[in-house]
């Protein structure tokens, strides 16, 4: 496949903190012209066999995906696999172990809320969670701005969910070692996302991408919906520099929140680059 390819593969369903169902992605794909697709729930491979055979039906070429968080430097970074066996019992079995924090991490966050004046919202951040296991601080802010807490969710995140406010609880994430490791043990591509989004110094993103590549990482998301223009040449000539290949994702939550649609990401790939999908053409579904 070309790298001015229209792949999409970053996007999140209802399975983790999207607000559609896989199969409403698939039709949303195929209506903005997405020729190959990925489902990349957070922490979670539930929902790719629906995605898998929406794609199927709809004529759409068709990649498993997952994104993983982990912990590195003191931070939350996130890694997206790529074309894995999405029934692979250590992948599974690793994402479940993940996930288990996530209910008594909720309720801490709920706890604090509550010693601002704002009650219930455990039980209101439940009701936007279509998967219990995966409830997070996108459901807390989506109720908070239900309840006219806030305006937006960046607002509830700004004033409420980031370290030192009153509804952030920290979690410890997978480590870059396992999170990589399962993805490739199943047959997959491991992809650090979004590079830009982390802040971290010159030093601290030099040390994530060789461990990374150490544990057999071996892409990076250059265009993504959180990318600037700069970022994207930046992470460009950073695939170039480590001999990296590239990614493209829309990171497509939800109509309303999101900053690009599904498939309606404006930059492609530069002709210099390694597309992702040209080494994974071997584990595409592609349409009947």
């Amino acid at each position: 496949m070309h790298p001015q390819t229209n792949a999409d593969l970053h996007c999140h369903s209802t399975v983790s903190d999207g607000t559609l169902s896989p199969q409403a992605l698939a039709a949303r794909a195929k209506a903005n012209g997405v020729e190959l697709w990925a489902l990349t729930d957070h922490d979670e491979v539930g929902g790719q066999q629906q995605a898998l055979e929406a794609a199927r039906a709809l004529g759409l070429a068709y990649l498993t995906g997952v994104e993983i968080s982990v912990t590195f430097a003191g931070k939350v970074v996130h890694i997206v696999g790529l074309g894995f066996d999405h029934h692979d019992p250590r992948i599974v079995e690793g994402l479940r172990a993940t996930r288990g924090g996530r209910g008594a991490r909720a309720q801490e966050m709920s706890e604090g809320l509550a010693k601002v004046g704002i009650h219930g919202a455990y039980e209101g951040a439940l009701r936007h969670a279509g998967n219990p296991e995966l409830i997070s601080r996108t459901h807390f802010a989506r109720f908070l701005v239900e309840t006219g807490q806030c305006g937006d969710v960046p607002e509830v995140f700004r004033r409420f969910l980031t370290e030192g406010k009153p509804g952030y609880v920290p979690h410890r994430w997978a480590a870059l070692r396992d999170a990589v490791g399962w993805i490739v043990d199943a047959g997959g591509i491991a992809v650090i996302a979004h590079p830009g989004r982390y802040g971290f110094t010159p030093t601290e993103e030099y040390a994530l991408i060789t461990e990374f590549m150490a544990h057999g990482g071996r892409g990076i998301e250059v265009v993504t919906g959180s990318h600037t223009a700069a970022e994207m040449v930046q992470y460009a000539d950073t695939a170039l520099e480590f001999d990296l290949l590239a990614s493209r994702g829309s990171d497509f939550h939800s109509p309303e929140e999101s900053r690009v649609d599904l498939g309606r990401l404006e930059q492609h790939l530069s002709g210099k680059l390694k597309p992702v999908w040209n080494a994974l053409e071997y584990r595409i579904h592609w349409p009947a």
